[in-house]
């Protein structure tokens, strides 16, 4: 899933976005959608995500501002507007074509309409230009984008031992009870809406893989006791980078590796910025959630 080396020199990492759709779930608690990330990915492989991806450079084009609300205010995340709408608008786009979803200001787009835009916007591989850009098909369908519909919640950088690295963005956005959403089947293979704590008991099960900041984010919501509370919570949250560091990890369970995350005693930086676990220890093919060694 990961291709980390302790050795190896660090490369700059590259913007990104991912969006995490909340929907009331019935009898109390929420339910966010999942996708399933395709095996042969270089990156991420086979692992359980939200929707999301890194930036492109029509994202940055001036003329989103008439064609989408203003992004919420974070400057954790980005120095300017500008670059919080491109930020916003990477993960908007992104979940049209992951995810089949599109927060839309004062409109909503059935399923069908939803998976017509998609294929006019697919890109025929990661490398090549789409068909339409998103740009242009929203332009044409007289509608706007919702970026107010996007809550800051954390971002999250790749380990300097990754040989590709992502400054990734995270949002929170609530959908509607009925939204369907569905994966391309070509960067996601599968995709389903769960209760968090029933996903992290499955990876906790050996039944899919996560990575760290994904399970650290469904562990978050999976006390909240509604979507209105789970952004609540989203408002209070640390934007301040999250970059884990590898580390050697020994115990009496023997020696591993272990990915420490800022708060830890491994980790340079002190200041706790993500409430659970401080590090995320390998064990098999997993990293999983771990106090330090006394």
């Amino acid at each position: 899933m990961l291709d980390l080396d302790a050795s190896r020199e660090a490369v700059p990492p590259r913007d990104a976005s991912t969006l995490v759709l909340l929907r009331d779930a019935p009898g109390g608690g929420v339910e966010v959608f999942c996708v399933e990330r395709n095996k042969k990915s270089g990156f991420m492989g086979g692992a359980v995500v939200f929707p999301g991806g890194k930036l492109d450079e029509r994202d940055k084009d001036p003329a989103w501002s008439a064609l989408a609300t203003p992004p919420r205010p974070a400057p954790a995340f980005a120095p300017d507007e500008d670059a919080l709408r491109a930020l916003a608008i990477a993960a908007c786009r992104e979940t049209l074509e992951e995810a089949a979803i599109l927060p839309l200001d004062g409109a909503r787009l059935s399923h069908d309409e939803l998976l017509a835009l998609r294929a006019r916007v697919a890109r025929p591989s990661r490398d090549t230009p789409p068909k339409e850009h998103l740009l242009d098909a929203v332009r044409a369908l007289g509608v706007r984008l919702d970026l107010a519909a996007l809550h800051p919640a954390a971002r999250w950088i790749t380990p300097a031992a990754e040989s590709r690295r992502f400054d990734t963005r995270f949002y929170v956005a609530r959908v509607a009870a009925d939204e369907r959403g569905l994966h391309d089947a070509h960067e996601t293979m599968a995709s389903f809406w769960a209760r968090p704590a029933e996903v992290v008991r499955r990876f906790l099960a050996g039944e899919l893989q996560l990575a760290p900041p994904t399970h650290r984010t469904l562990e978050i919501l999976a006390s909240a006791a509604s979507v209105d509370a789970a952004l609540a919570e989203t408002a209070g949250a640390c934007l301040e980078p999250i970059c884990p560091r590898l580390v050697p990890h020994k115990d009496a369970r023997g020696d591993t590796f272990a990915l420490v995350l800022p708060g830890d005693p491994e980790h340079e930086l002190r200041e706790l910025r993500s409430p659970g676990k401080s590090r995320y220890v390998l064990r098999g093919d997993r990293f999983l959630p771990e106090d330090p060694p006394a």
